[in-house]
């Protein structure tokens, strides 16, 4: 039986001294933040060394004046957000954080996680100003801001945003943040997956300002959700709420006491029993999807105006659902049993020319396999 061995690093020199030694010996490292999403990913062979980075949990810096902060991968983003918030600010990503909201900012931008905000301000790759990482040689290498030492032809921040951990170890991130506004949302229910799609469709190319616009299927019925923040957000919501009738949705109602709605589209990105399926395609095709979720008995939540869903569905029907989506439509099993996750490859067939460019990065950054082996992509 291999014996693991458990690192947990305080400072980013000894986090890069453990990649480096692994490195010469020729041994594996797989990464922790608080293990929310630790199940996601192919089914990898055990790890020599586990690293964890609870102990690289520190708000390096939070510039109010300039709507920045610098924090250390294993910062729970709730303890974060708690920060920003008594400035008035917010770090705009809202995704599911765990049972205990332990979820870190590291194992967030690694996997790329995103919630309802991603609507307005977009997804970890695009509120990461710049990084600092180590890489599977353990060397520290940093882009954006004060210069380490770069790593020249690549932004690392936006790269290893959604590398699954495969290219090296985020030791802190700097951000951008927003100003934290009061918020009402307008919501309406349709059980017509066209007339969903294509309202959906009008919401999101309608002048309306919206910070979150979400969409919603379960047990034969759908619905439409929609958060307006900032100046005059009442009236914004009023205005959609009267765009949802027009649209012919029903049921269509105003709240400020909206949390519970908002943490229930969250929460239909995890599965816990099921399986979860993340699915990227052309928000026209969001009503084929819809078909698609409720031919296999599943449940939808999804970013409307980006053609993002997340299916909960028996595991026995992922092929099934898989078949039967649009073409175009990319998909991926992020929770899954043991028994699925070792049936298929979670990001599925993909084409050759895509399998070698995953590849070349991949032996660019991290030549020896040292970092998160066999998780990723084609068995990364």
């Amino acid at each position: 039986m291999t014996t693991v061995t458990r690192q947990e690093p305080e400072t980013f020199a000894e986090a890069a001294a453990t990649l480096a030694q692994a490195s010469s010996a020729g041994l594996s490292v797989r990464f922790h933040g608080s293990g929310t999403k630790l199940a996601w990913g192919r089914p990898a062979p055990a790890a020599d060394i586990e690293l964890h980075t609870a102990g690289l949990n520190t708000i390096v810096e939070h510039n109010a004046g300039d709507l920045t902060a610098v924090l250390e991968a294993g910062v729970p983003l709730a303890a974060a957000q708690d920060t920003f918030a008594a400035a008035g600010q917010m770090l705009a990503l809202d995704p599911p954080l765990g049972d205990d909201a332990t979820a870190t900012i590291g194992g967030i931008v690694a996997t790329g996680d995103s919630g309802p905000l991603r609507h307005r301000y977009g997804a970890p790759r695009d509120l990461v100003i710049g990084a600092t990482v180590a890489l599977g040689d353990g060397t520290i290498a940093q882009s954006g801001g004060k210069v380490i030492k770069n790593v020249a032809g690549y932004d690392l921040a936006k790269l290893f945003a959604g590398s699954f951990g495969t290219l090296g170890l985020i030791l802190s991130v700097s951000v951008r943040l927003h100003p934290l506004h009061d918020r009402t949302t307008a919501l309406g229910a349709c059980p017509d997956p066209e007339r969903l799609g294509a309202a959906a469709v009008a919401l999101a190319a309608a002048p309306l300002e919206l910070e979150a616009l979400e969409v919603a299927w379960r047990t034969g019925r759908g619905g439409i959700l929609m958060r307006c923040a900032g100046p005059e957000h009442a009236r914004r919501a009023r205005r959609a709420a009267r765009r949802l009738e027009e649209l012919g949705l029903s049921g269509v109602e105003v709240t400020t006491d909206d949390e519970s709605l908002w943490e229930r589209q969250r929460a239909g990105q995890r599965s816990r029993d099921a399986a979860l399926v993340r699915i990227a395609a052309a928000p026209t095709a969001l009503a084929a999807v819809i078909r698609a979720s409720q031919a296999c008995d599943g449940t939808l939540v999804g970013r409307a105006a980006l053609g993002t869903s997340y299916v909960s569905l028996a595991p026995e029907h992922v092929d099934e659902l898989r078949r039967t989506l649009p073409a175009g439509a990319v998909s991926v099993v992020l929770d899954a049993p043991d028994e699925l996750r070792g049936q298929q490859d979670p990001w599925g067939a993909l084409e050759a020319p895509v399998r070698a460019l995953m590849h070349n990065v991949k032996d660019r950054f991290d030549p020896t396999g040292v970092c998160n082996r066999g998780l990723f992509v084609d068995g990364i």
